[in-house]
């Protein structure tokens, strides 16, 4: 954990972006780091935890990171608690709270308050569309011989 928050504080010193770092550990090592470069790489996803999630699946050449935890600065918003879910790592540990994020200029309550709402009531239109077209890539998963399950 202290290492995580070396990397947030040292962040902001450096100005690569916003104070989050997480470091993502397998059995007692550190596999990878990563902190927020949002603003200076020009990618709203460049979140810590995905930062790190990212360098590890590659450093370990796997895109599932069961059997490696991570531990972050920073209560993981629900974009980065959604990629921990898709890597299936074993445990999360966090520093700060979303509160305290929040405190800080970083509130993402909207986020998980348009999650509750349907589809209709949500902030930013969603029109699903042309659903039997699209349809045709499940289908082919479905048939798909030699595919990699995730």
């Amino acid at each position: 954990m202290q290492r995580a928050i070396e990397l947030a504080v040292e962040n902001v010193r450096l100005g690569r972006g916003g104070p989050f770092g997480a470091v993502i550990v397998r059995d007692g090592a550190i596999v990878a780091e990563g902190y927020n470069i949002v603003t200076s790489s020009c990618d709203p996803t460049a979140h810590a935890e995905v930062t790190a999630i990212r360098r590890a699946a590659s450093a370990l050449g796997v895109f599932h990171l069961g059997g490696c935890e991570i531990y972050t600065s920073c209560e993981p918003c629900p974009m980065c608690l959604g990629a921990i879910y898709w890597a299936h790592l074993d445990r999360i540990y966090f520093g700060c709270t979303h509160r305290d994020a929040a405190e800080a200029g970083f509130d993402d309550s909207v986020i998980y308050q348009e999650m509750r709402r349907s589809l209709e009531e949500r902030t930013i239109p969603i029109v699903g569309m042309d659903r039997e077209s699209a349809m045709e890539a499940f289908h082919a998963w479905r048939a798909a011989v030699g595919k990699v399950e995730y």
